[in-house]
């Protein structure tokens, strides 16, 4: 079973939301994002949901990529949804069977939750696919700046960062390239009692441990003869600037929250 993971996957583009500091980027995604938790009426719902659809269609991302970086969280959408419906009580009664009772109440706030997490979700992928892991290194370096004088290393924690989303896929695929060797060898993981299928897993396990301690050995040895040193002043080849397009950018993002508020009225 292959599995194919988008995150950290930049994909070049000229439209309005790659032209975008990436600060403004990091942090407008995160004022979507959260926003997106307030959300509990159906009219809320179908405006985010058309918000989200219209900032994919200025990104000028393709649908199935969209579709692809979030793919890996269906599964959790439809858990989350299925313990609401099955969980919550309240309204008329639509179906009982023993000790399952689904309500209307239920399906409406399963609907609800999962679907609001979908607004959240393409807020982020947005944000991953429009913007470079150097941007988003040097835009958090920038953001997490003032927080040194505190002691916080704030460079050292945007690489971090910035190495975690150019590893994810590289990881995943190496994971697909392990799976595929264990099928080749008659060591299905997909056949057999549960716990057959757990103990199919950890070889998978351990060869991705033994691959992942290989990049991040040879990615030490490669920063030591690069003479890397975290705290050190560098200059940027492509400086970070706000310009007009960002106010007009958190402009939009003001008014989709104010629109939001107005709407949990109804």
């Amino acid at each position: 079973m292959a599995f194919h993971i988008t995150i950290g996957h930049y994909v070049a583009g000229t439209s309005s939301i790659h032209k975008l500091d990436p600060r403004t980027k990091i942090l407008a995604s995160l004022v979507l994002m959260v926003s997106a938790f307030f959300i509990q009426t159906p009219i809320q719902l179908v405006f985010g949901l058309i918000c989200a659809a219209l900032l994919s269609r200025a990104a000028q991302i393709p649908a199935r990529t969209l579709f692809d970086s979030i793919k890996p969280l269906i599964g959790m959408l439809l858990a989350l949804g299925l313990i609401n419906m099955l969980m919550i009580h309240r309204g008329e009664v639509l179906f009982t069977w023993g000790i399952i009772t689904i309500t209307s109440e239920g399906i409406r706030v399963a609907l609800l939750y999962s679907l609001r997490m979908i607004v959240a979700i393409v807020a982020a992928s947005l944000l991953l696919v429009s913007t470079t892991p150097t941007q988003l290194t040097d835009a958090f370096d920038a953001l997490l700046a003032p927080l040194g004088s505190l002691g916080l290393p704030a460079h050292e924690l945007a690489m971090v960062f910035s190495l975690m989303l150019r590893f994810i896929p590289i990881l995943a695929d190496e994971a697909n390239a392990i799976m595929d060797a264990q099928a080749i060898r008659a060591a299905s993981m997909h056949e057999g009692s549960v716990l057959k299928r757990i103990k199919s897993c950890i070889p998978v396990i351990i060869a991705l441990l033994a691959s992942a301690l290989r990049h991040a050995n040879g990615l030490a040895r490669s920063l030591d003869a690069r003479c890397y040193e975290g705290g050190a002043a560098r200059s940027h080849w492509h400086p970070l600037a706000y310009k007009k397009r960002d106010a007009l950018a958190w402009g939009i993002t003001l008014m989709y929250c104010l629109v939001l508020g107005i709407l949990a009225r109804y």
